[in-house]
């Protein structure tokens, strides 16, 4: 966040610094165009100031799965044969969404969430979903939230 205001600050001093240049070689802007571009600039580098502390903002809130990932026993989800889509689906499952939710989550149809939880019943040796979260949790294909 720091780097992001110094270089927009710094690019906004170059910037006044060459319009003053101009004046004083005689090429004289007109004070109309020199508020605009101010303008036009403070109202770019605020654009740029609230995308970089929404960016940061997004990043900070992904660093509690980052630490949980590394808690899941990725060897134990390799042996066991689940794959991306249905780990996806099990921590929509702890979430205690239903099928149709998870199907609008992930943009899939509800039959493709029910092929995915039936696969995770058999991978994770489960009749529920409760004993399959249950299980997930025990071996550490999942992280407790």
């Amino acid at each position: 966040m720091k780097k992001i205001l110094l270089i927009s600050g710094l690019m906004i001093g170059a910037i006044l610094i060459l319009i003053q240049l101009c004046e004083l070689t005689y090429y004289r802007v007109s004070s109309g165009f020199e508020l605009w571009l101010s303008a036009a600039l403070l109202a770019a580098g605020g654009v740029g100031l609230w995308l970089g502390q929404r960016n940061a903002s997004a990043r900070e809130g992904q660093s509690p799965l980052r630490e949980a990932a590394e808690k899941v026993d990725q060897g134990k989800i390799e042996k066991l044969g689940i794959i991306s889509r249905e780990l996806e689906v099990l921590q929509l499952i702890q979430e205690g969404l239903s099928n149709k939710e998870i199907a609008e989550r992930l943009f899939v149809s509800e039959a493709t969430v029910k092929s995915h939880v039936s696969n995770l019943l058999v991978k994770l040796d489960a009749k529920r979903r409760t004993q399959a979260m249950a299980n997930a949790l025990e071996w550490s294909v999942l992280v407790k939230k």
